[in-house]
């Protein structure tokens, strides 16, 4: 079953930064003056020690936090998935969650966008409370890239920790058929060599990206 098309045209900038930077109140800034650009259907990873400000980065590409200095532009549609999966409710089932991040789609689509991620039949309406953390990130790919406008840009953060390899071959396949801009932060070398990462920003940063 085919994933839904962005329709991101090539070449179509789906991120901009401009001399960002973003330190805590009385802190050193986690990183200062960066200039980055993505455009469609870039995918570009980031890869660098823990707590070297990978996340912080993902979280201002989101749009969850803002720049304390310069400026990030967003001219198209993002979704972020942290490594909690906030966009899913928890009390409520898989299904569910699908139908209402996805008001347009029937039952039937539902139903096969969210077995292409390995929840069949039944397994469907699981609540979400009840999920491993590797379930909650299939559920999240489901809702998220099943729809019938899947966003320009995806943003993950460190998705296959607590993944099994059934789950990593379902993610790797889903990211396989999207046809936007992937930013991924990620230890996993072959994980990012299978979902054609082409560009990488080694943290912390450090010259222009």
């Amino acid at each position: 079953l085919a994933l839904p098309s962005t329709g991101l045209p090539a070449g179509k900038t789906v991120l901009a930064m401009e001399a960002a930077g973003f330190a805590h109140p009385g802190q050193p800034p986690v990183f200062s003056d960066i200039d980055f650009a993505m455009t469609g259907p870039e995918r570009v990873a980031l890869t660098g020690g823990n707590g070297t400000g990978k996340t912080t980065f993902l979280a201002l590409a989101g749009g969850a936090t803002a720049p304390t200095a310069g400026t990030v532009h967003r001219p198209a549609r993002s979704v972020m998935l942290d490594q909690g999966v906030a966009i899913l409710d928890p009390a409520a089932t898989i299904l569910d969650n699908f139908r209402r991040l996805n008001p347009e789609a029937g039952i039937n689509h539902a139903h096969a966008m969210l077995a292409r991620f390995l929840f069949r039949n039944t397994d469907a309406l699981k609540p979400v409370a009840v999920l491993s953390g590797g379930e909650m990130l299939r559920a999240g790919l489901a809702c998220v890239l099943g729809g019938g406008q899947p966003p320009s840009l995806l943003i993950l953060d460190e998705p296959t920790n607590h993944l099994d390899l059934a789950s990593i071959a379902a993610v790797e396949t889903a990211l396989g058929d999207f046809d936007g801009a992937l930013l991924v932060a990620s230890h996993d070398e072959d994980f990012l060599e299978a979902i054609g990462v082409e560009r990488r920003l080694v943290f912390p940063l450090s010259g222009p990206c």
